[in-house]
């Protein structure tokens, strides 16, 4: 069997949580244009908590959604989409293999932030 190439994108944290910053930045570096710049308004169209899990080679296994923003399914559907897409992540080379969690912050806009990288809400 012939060997696999070493990925492209590598991660050297050590725990979930040291990966989730990895995560977040890999995945606003492929949303650029999407991402809210500056801080959020007082009120988010929809806030999720999304569970990903990665194999040894950052492909997305799953997703899980810890708490979804039922009201907003479509919302829901395009972070899913945005997630799968952005695969392969940055390989969890100390871990082997790893599922992180973020909270996915989304304006009326369809643009977002992330918990990880979050620049605030501002005040009313």
């Amino acid at each position: 069997m012939a060997e696999l190439p070493a990925p492209a994108l590598i991660s050297h944290a050590g725990t979930p949580k040291e990966y989730r910053r990895d995560g977040a930045l890999h995945l606003y570096g492929l949303n650029a244009n999407r991402i809210h710049k500056g801080q959020l308004p007082p009120l988010m169209h929809a806030v999720g908590v999304l569970d990903v899990e990665l194999d040894g080679r950052g492909n997305v296994r799953n997703v899980s959604w810890m708490r979804a923003p039922h009201h907003a399914p479509d919302v829901m559907l395009e972070i899913e989409r945005t997630v799968r897409a952005a695969a392969p992540f940055p390989a969890p080379m100390r871990l082997g293999g790893v599922t992180y969690r973020d909270v996915w912050l989304w304006d009326r806009s369809g643009n977002f932030q992330l918990d990880t990288l979050t620049e605030g809400q501002r005040r009313k």
